[in-house]
């Protein structure tokens, strides 16, 4: 059974008081694999019926991401390099399943995959991605909680 990932306040993927964002919700499938179901708004369209690239990427980098986040405290990295390869257009109006899993991980570094699929499993955007440590960042349970970095509730779809 898939376990939920905390969401927290402002992040444009996950922020649940993010007026303008997604609002993802991830969960940890297995070790170091993350998955998120989701039906893009036309608010985030490229062409019509078409999800915008650059939306795309944000993502495919977040689930890549999240696949090292899943430990006490949670792994905060950033994007050293994010190579997207789009194989079809990603639909908006659409159930969505993002993938992320977790490919290797050294002390500063880790590298992971992510992958959009559309209705019948069919490949959309997959990408690889190098991430690096956040120097010098500890978090503390307050700094968390600041953040909001928390599991929420299924019903609940923003926060203030």
């Amino acid at each position: 059974m898939p376990t939920p990932q905390p969401n927290s306040r402002h992040c444009f993927v996950c922020g649940l008081a993010n007026a303008y964002g997604l609002h993802l919700r991830f969960y940890d499938n297995s070790p170091g694999e993350v998955v998120a179901d989701y039906t893009v708004s036309e608010n985030y369209q490229g062409y019509p019926g078409v999800v915008h690239g650059g939306i795309v990427a944000a993502m495919l980098d977040e689930a890549a991401g999240r696949s090292h986040m899943g430990g006490d405290p949670p792994r905060f990295l950033y994007t050293a390099r994010l190579e997207i390869r789009y194989r079809q257009n990603v639909p908006v109006g659409q159930p969505l399943r993002l993938v992320g899993r977790a490919v290797k991980s050294k002390a500063r570094t880790a590298m992971a995959t992510s992958a959009i699929y559309g209705p019948g499993d069919t490949l959309l955007a997959e990408a690889e991605v190098l991430l690096i440590d956040i120097p010098g960042l500890q978090m503390s349970p307050e700094d968390l909680a600041e953040l909001g970095w928390k599991v929420y509730p299924e019903d609940v779809q923003s926060i203030d």
